[in-house]
């Protein structure tokens, strides 16, 4: 009888490890804020989207974006690339939309590891709050890789510390490099997360 348990939850978890998917989590403000205002180019978000399907196996990829009704079309289109949107409400002050998504990208990763399907995670972050989470994705061995937007001397220390294995987009700039200069992918480019005068999603 102990033996033929034994083997159910063995079969049990042989499944759910079947069913578990590797998931990008990307904070949006970070990704495009270090290319376009520290390395001056931006990226080609179906590209990425394709890049990380077929570089980390990717089957969900979550983007953390500040919700202003003005940039529908942008979000159209990035979901129209493949990526779900997990908005954060904005507050204005002084003219300026500010929203910090990093608490929302740390509880959804969380929920995935703890109850949800998660196999490994791919975190699109630079910023150091989000250590305590690596730290503990490495713990349960779900963390696949950081892309950090920043380059090396740009990304946090504290991510640094953790021994996570880190990549620099920047390195895969000739593949994921915006090189289409249609108005429509452009314009579209311009208004991501963080625009000029707007901050959607952490800064730090």
């Amino acid at each position: 009888m102990e033996e033929e348990i034994l083997k159910v939850e063995k079969d049990t978890m042989q499944i759910e490890e079947k069913t578990r998917i590797n998931i990008a989590y990307i904070d949006a403000t970070n990704l495009d804020k270090a290319l376009r205002n520290q390395l001056g180019w931006k990226i080609d978000y179906k590209r990425f989207r394709v890049w990380l399907k077929e570089k980390y196996d990717v089957r969900r990829a979550y983007i953390f974006i500040g919700l202003i009704p003005k940039y529908k079309d942008l979000y159209t289109f990035l979901q129209s690339c493949g990526f779900e949107l997990e908005f954060k409400d904005v507050i204005y002050a002084g003219g300026i939309a500010k929203g910090n998504c990093d608490s929302d990208l740390l509880m959804k990763a969380s929920s995935d590891y703890y109850i949800g399907g998660l196999n490994k995670a791919v975190i699109v972050a630079s910023d150091g709050d989000y250590a305590p989470l690596v730290k503990v994705l490495l713990g349960g061995n779900r963390l696949e890789v950081i892309l950090s937007p920043s380059t090396v001397d740009k990304c946090s220390i504290l991510l640094k510390r953790t021994n996570a294995p880190i990549t620099y987009i920047n390195d895969q700039r000739s593949i994921l490099e915006l090189k289409d200069n249609s108005e429509i992918l452009t314009s579209l480019n311009e208004k991501a997360p963080d625009v000029d005068k707007t901050t959607l999603g952490s800064s730090s």
